[in-house]
This record gives structure tokens, sequence and C-alpha cells, in this order.
């Protein structure tokens, strides 16, 4: 099972479930617990190969499929007898999180997607496949700091590049690569997605500095009744991290106003 970590009130408390993005953990929400905290019980989990979840048998898992590693979560949703929750992601986090609630409906009572990833554009379509022909003869953690500066350019977004960086250096080589050639195959899964209103409460913030992501969750929330864009000014990828009280603020307003 998932490494996992909770804080809870009481039974009677909604659920916040936290998921992180690829070459991150569950550290990364370290600026969203003090405020959640004083709201709702709080799950944080570690994805396979990341953070604490590097035991013997995800080395050995060589399947690497969306559905598979959503089914991972929900089984620690199962083991703490979590019925429904509120999904809050970053980066392919929220991949990870309207792939359980196209399949899990119930399970879902609303999605907070930072930074989210909904398609690919030409560019980063090119930069993938590029990736997945250089993984094998270039370093993998080169490779990372690459990709982490396509999206993460400026230099305000020096400390989120360089905290996913960090965790990054954590991960088995293998492993990233298998996470790597994951996030290559990711637009088939997007473009069924985008195609699909999951019915679900949904609120995407944005970085107004987020070119890579930022004008396909805008057309997005556009075509699905559904959802909702909130785009903070002179942010980028990672917002959660770059403007934390923004983000709190505005995840937290949103979960309340759904009572």
């Amino acid at each position: 099972m998932l490494h996992f970590t909770t804080y809870k009130q009481d039974k009677h408390t909604e659920w916040v479930t936290f998921v992180h993005g690829a070459g991150g953990s569950s550290s990364i929400w370290f600026r969203q617990l003090r405020d959640f905290r004083k709201h709702f019980n709080v799950l944080l989990v570690d994805l396979r190969g990341h953070g604490k979840s590097k035991k013997p048998i995800y080395e050995k898992l060589k399947e690497y499929t969306f559905d598979k590693i959503g089914d991972e979560v929900i089984e620690v949703l199962d083991h703490l007898q979590i019925r429904s929750t509120h999904f809050v992601g970053i980066s392919l986090g929220t991949i990870i999180i309207r792939e359980i609630t196209e399949r899990y409906p119930e399970r879902t009572r609303s999605m907070i997607m930072g930074g989210a990833v909904m398609k690919l554009n030409l560019r980063g379509q090119i930069l993938m496949r590029l990736g997945v022909l250089l993984k094998s003869v270039v370093p993998y953690l080169l490779l990372y700091r690459f990709f982490a500066f396509i999206i993460m350019p400026r230099k305000k977004h020096r400390e989120s590049r360089n905290l996913f960086i960090n965790e990054a250096k954590k991960l088995y080589q293998k492993e990233f690569k298998r996470w790597f050639t994951l996030v290559a195959e990711v637009n088939p899964l997007l473009k069924w997605f985008r195609i699909k209103d999951a019915g679900i409460p949904t609120l995407y913030i944005m970085g107004s500095e987020d070119h890579m992501f930022l004008p396909s969750i805008t057309k997005l929330v556009q075509d699905h009744d559904s959802s909702e864009l909130f785009v903070i000014p002179d942010c980028g990828h990672v917002v959660n991290v770059e403007r934390p009280d923004v983000f709190n603020n505005k995840a937290i307003h949103f979960l309340q106003q759904l009572d």
C-alpha cells in the first residue's frame, strides 16, 4: 500500500485528499496543511516510487498506467474507510484525480486542480517525445532539470523549480524513466477527459504565467458548466508553492461554498 499520512479532526468532518505530481512527494503540501487542518480531515499520499512509497514492491512493478496508479489511491481510501473525499492535486496529480473520478465518481465530492495538465501543446508534445528518445542516454536529473525549466522558466519560479528538482533527486532512475514514459503518452487520455464533463464541482487554480497549460484549461472551463477557473496573477505552474495564501484561501472558500 502507498505510504500515507492523516490529520483527523473527527468522523463527521469531511476529508480532503492531496495528490502530488511526478517527481514530487506529499511534502510539497507543507504550506497547505495548517490552513486545511482547521476545517477538514486531511489525507496526504505518496504515489508509487515517490516520497516514502519506495518499498521493494513498487520497484518491481513495471506496468505504469494511470488507472493502476489511481487504484492505489483508492486502496488507501478503502483502508481508511473514506467513502468520499474532496481531492486537491497539482500538475500530474490532477490527471490522476480526474482518472479516479471518471471511474469512481461516487468517491469524489469535488476537485481542486492546481497547475492542471489537460493538454500538452505542440511544444510540450515535441519536448516529451524528445525526452523519451534521450532518457536512456541523458542522465535523468539533467533531463528533469531541463523540463522543470521549460515549465517554470522565470527567475521568480526558482523556488518551485528547485523544490521539484530536489524531490526528483530522491527517485530511482528506473522509477523516473517509467513515470516519464507514462507522461509522454498522456494526450490520448486527456482528449477523452476534455470531451466528457464529469459533473463534479471543479475548481482550476492556475498561474497567469503557466503558458504551457493555461490556454487549454481556459477553453476547457468554457465548455464545462461544472468547472470554475481562478487565475493567480504573476504566478507560474506550481501555484500552491508560489502563492500559498491565495491558493489556500480560494480553495477553502470553494469547498465551504459547497456545503
